[in-house]
């Protein structure tokens, strides 16, 4: 009896995990911390990620309507990149810059680079720092929770907080960065889940401490809990367009994204450093799978002659 063997194309094994399934975890991961910043900041919070979450969503089905392209709207993708984007957002953000903040995030970082998987950075993350270098004065109005005015985020360093403050998040800042307790309790869930791996997060988190314990201990609390570390090195640096795919290029680009973070915080002008070292990582991500990726085997280079 004959036996026929199937030959196809790449990939021979498929895994069970689906992109919407992926975005669903996600968005699941980062709920707990949404809902809390509502909760502290207000009406003023939920419209603000209403309007992100919602123009994200229209702004990718215009374009594939625009483009006659299958629409892609139901693999979530947007309203993870429209809720990435409100969560860093302060909620006293202008919607008006809110809804063009999706715009940049979904038409000209995600679409005009041929869509999600061709991306070149974080779309949401990059759309922040379009936002914070067009509209300063707008993105850097906070209030606090605790006497309802308005405030400084805590790397501004003009108010003292506590370690409970911190890490709880009764304090200023954007709507998702405040709670560090409910970022790390969605990114162990997405260590269960296995969606990701905790080797950029831990590398990230733990250089800037270990930077920080050297150049100021005091201030080792405020430098991993008060700003927007822990939804930057869970959620947005562990992309997996935008960062490298090996366990070593995982933990080169974590390190990297640690000491530019902490490097801009300590020596420049800007308070915040989260989301320009990602950005600078992403760019070297390219180079970074090159060198960690390993030869196939057999491989050997032909001599140049």
């Amino acid at each position: 009896m004959s036996k026929l063997l199937k030959v196809t194309s790449s990939p021979h094994i498929r895994h069970e995990d689906s992109t919407r399934g992926i975005m669903s975890d996600v968005i699941i991961a980062l709920l707990p911390a949404a809902v809390y910043g509502c909760i502290l900041f207000g009406w003023n919070a939920i419209f603000v990620l209403i309007t992100t979450v919602a123009t994200a969503v229209a702004a990718e089905a215009l374009w594939n309507l625009a483009l006659h392209k299958k629409q892609t709207i139901g693999d979530l993708s947007a309203v993870l990149t429209g809720l990435l984007l409100g969560m860093n957002l302060s909620s006293q953000t202008p919607l008006w810059i809110a809804a063009i903040g999706s715009v940049v995030a979904i038409i000209v970082v995600k679409q005009m680079f041929g869509g999600l998987g061709y991306n070149f950075a974080n779309p949401a993350m990059t759309a922040r720092i379009v936002l914070l270098v067009s509209f300063a004065g707008q993105m850097s109005n906070y209030v606090s929770p605790i006497d309802a005015v308005t405030s400084a985020t805590p790397l501004a360093k003009d108010t003292a907080y506590t370690l409970k403050q911190l890490f709880f998040g009764m304090h200023g800042g954007a709507i998702g960065e405040t709670s560090s307790f409910l970022l790390i309790i969605g990114g162990l869930y997405l260590m269960l889940r296995k969606v990701i791996k905790p080797i950029i997060p831990v590398a990230f988190i733990g250089t800037v401490a270990v930077c920080s314990l050297i150049a100021n201990p005091q201030e080792i609390a405020l430098s991993v809990f008060g700003g927007g570390l822990m939804l930057g090195a869970i959620f947005m640096a562990t992309d997996y367009v935008t960062t490298p795919t090996t366990d070593l290029g995982k933990l080169i680009f974590g390190i990297g994204c640690g000491l530019i973070t902490f490097v801009i915080r300590q020596f420049g002008s800007l308070p915040e450093g989260v989301s320009y070292a990602i950005l600078l990582m992403n760019i070297l991500t390219p180079h970074i799978n090159r060198l960690t990726l390993s030869k196939p085997f057999g491989y050997k280079e032909v001599a140049q002659e």
